[in-house]
């Protein structure tokens, strides 16, 4: 792959998987309900779950979903649908201080099983597989386009979880906190509405 053609698949990657979405929306409210080191095995979750989406694309899941857009879209909806059960259990979340009776973030397989329903990610790897790949040397194209998305993946999600992190203090006050939660709920909503079109 020639450098100018890597360089941009980099900017690619980076941007969208530092621009708002379901993950970056849920790695925020995470990150102010759970903090920073509760929330990684999520951010590592999101890295692993979207690298194995993506290789699976690139290695012919992609032609399948192409072949048959039915079942495209029903996992779009099907993704869209939990993503809505997310944002409610994120609109109706307990206090800061009752964290400790039972809520959790997300765990690491539950992370990476989201991607598989994620529709965000599933444009991300469709796009950039057919964007990015060589038919030349198409096997070596796609392990290289993982290999960019695995290493900007960690500095975005970290951002992300971060931000998230450093408002949990000013968040400690309960309408606060939960005029936070119930706006990052809407905003995960919102989100479905480009990849649901």
């Amino acid at each position: 792959m020639p450098i100018e053609i890597f360089l941009a698949l980099v900017v690619f990657a980076f941007t969208t998987s530092i621009t708002p979405g379901p993950n970056n929306m849920m790695l925020f409210a995470s990150g102010v309900n759970f903090g920073f080191v509760r929330t990684v095995p999520h951010m590592i979750g999101i890295g692993a779950g979207f690298l194995t989406l993506l290789l699976a694309v690139g290695f012919g899941l992609g032609a399948i979903l192409q072949a048959v857009p039915l079942l495209y879209t029903a996992l779009k909806f099907l993704g869209g649908a939990y993503l809505v059960w997310i944002a409610w259990k994120i609109a109706t979340s307990a206090g800061l201080s009752e964290r400790s009776a039972g809520g959790r973030p997300m765990t690491f397989l539950e992370a990476a099983a989201f991607q598989w329903v994620n529709p965000k990610a599933w444009v991300m790897a469709v796009s950039a597989m057919a964007t990015y790949t060589e038919p030349t040397n198409y096997a070596a194209s796609v392990l290289l386009v993982g290999v960019a998305f695995a290493v900007v993946n960690v500095p975005s999600v970290s951002t992300w979880a971060g931000f998230g992190s450093v408002l949990r203090e000013w968040l400690s006050v309960p309408a606060r906190l939960r005029a936070f939660n119930v706006t990052m709920a809407l905003l995960l909503v919102a989100s479905l509405w480009p990849m649901l079109r």
